[in-house]
């Protein structure tokens, strides 16, 4: 347990802006901790709800889909179909809070 005033800081996968389900659900993706990752205001939420405060995301790198084009079409996704909908909205990020006093 994390005393008052004790710091967190992590290196997480985050959503920025919504996802379609689909995507989620797809077990290839999950793998890459793509599905699995939470939207940035359901993080900060969670965080909130568990007594932080101060609670900051750093982007550290943005996801786009054609850096993974190869693997996902070899995976049988349909890249052009799914790329509107998640590129750019998946980030790397510093995730850092403060347990409130």
């Amino acid at each position: 347990m994390l005393k008052p005033g004790g710091r967190l800081a992590v290196s997480d996968v985050v959503v920025r802006g919504e996802v379609p389900a689909e995507v989620r659900r797809n077990v290839e993706l999950w793998a890459g901790c793509i599905a699995g990752a939470l939207q940035e205001e359901e993080y900060r939420s969670k965080l909130e709800g568990a007594g932080f405060t101060g609670i900051e995301v750093e982007p550290t790198r943005t996801y786009h889909v054609e850096e993974a084009r190869e693997f996902l079409a070899a995976k049988g996704i349909d890249v052009d179909a799914i790329a509107p909908l998640v590129d750019g909205k998946f980030i790397s990020a510093f995730v850092r809070a403060q347990k409130a006093a």
